[in-house]
């Protein structure tokens, strides 16, 4: 497991707001939310950047996706829409080296964003 503090969530080893987990992601409130609802869905399997997904990462990539989707759906805002994020590196903004999505919603999303 990738000692990240991604990682640390996924072992336990530090809280988190858990709000979604099945057997390949983990979804938890960010801790410093850019819109009323800020969850980022991580894989259990750590992946450092999207440069290092390989096709065999397809199925899992999609799994963050549809967790995402599920989450949003579950709790009565996907009608009224939300943002999914995925950074990658420095300069798009990646602050952490485990890949995760962010979904933001709650407040109607400018672009670019501000």
């Amino acid at each position: 497991m990738s000692d990240t503090i991604f990682g640390k969530i996924i072992r336990r080893e530090i809280p988190a707001d858990i709000v979604y987990e099945d057997e390949h992601v983990l979804g938890f409130r960010d801790i410093n939310p850019q819109a009323p609802v800020h969850v980022l869905f991580v894989p259990k399997q750590p992946i450092a950047t999207l440069n290092d997904l390989t096709p065999e990462h397809a199925a899992l990539v999609g799994r963050l996706v549809l967790a995402a989707v599920d989450y949003a759906k579950r709790e009565g805002f996907s009608e009224n829409g939300y943002r999914t994020v995925l950074n990658c590196n420095r300069d798009g903004g990646q602050s952490v080296y485990h890949i995760h999505l962010h979904l933001l919603a709650g407040r109607q999303m400018a672009w670019p964003p501000g």
